[in-house]
């Protein structure tokens, strides 16, 4: 038989306990931070995202000059079926990732830019599963680790990009009611 009377209080109900001074002054502090922390910790993932997209991007169009050079072009060589060769591999890496870095860091351009970074991104970890021996032989590689920090980027494109995508959803006009 279910009980008839109020229900229970549950610490969610009850009214707050006074606080002291030392807790009032806590509790203002926390959630100032918080406050702070969400009106800029996404603002700030995007332009630290936009620096490494912009960084090494910028790097592949110097022969030579970017660690993954060699990783992007067998990468892309396998993933095309051998359609793109390597150096324009490279080239064609460099542009997309110079443009989404420029995109992230400018504001400018941003839906496309976080198309074009949602593209990319299926392709950041392929090497993971088309070259894991080269990755992860005898024990963690170079290249693997830098494969591996991927991770990292591909979580913080999609807080970005979920973020934005949210405002830009919310962002759309709204239409007057039919009379």
């Amino acid at each position: 038989m279910a009980p008839t009377g109020p229900a229970a209080p549950t610490p969610s109900t009850l009214a707050p306990a006074a606080e002291g001074p030392r807790r009032a002054a806590a509790r203002r502090l926390r959630e100032g931070l918080c406050e702070r922390l969400a009106a800029w910790s996404v603002p700030a993932l995007r332009v630290a995202l936009g620096l490494v997209f912009l960084v090494f991007g910028v790097l592949k169009f110097f022969p030579g000059a970017s660690p993954a050079e060699q990783i992007v072009r067998r990468t892309v060589e396998a993933l095309t079926f051998g359609l793109v060769d390597g150096t324009a591999a490279v080239v064609l890496t460099a542009v997309v990732e110079t443009a989404v870095g420029l995109a992230l860091l400018t504001g400018r351009a941003l839906r496309a830019g976080l198309v074009v970074l949602a593209i990319t991104l299926a392709g950041v970890l392929s090497p993971v599963a088309l070259f894991p021996g080269d990755l992860f032989g005898d024990g963690m590689t170079l290249m693997g680790q830098y494969v591996l920090k991927d991770v990292v980027l591909v979580a913080a494109a999609g807080v970005v990009a979920a973020t934005l995508g949210a405002r830009f959803t919310l962002a759309e006009p709204a239409r007057a009611p039919a009379a």
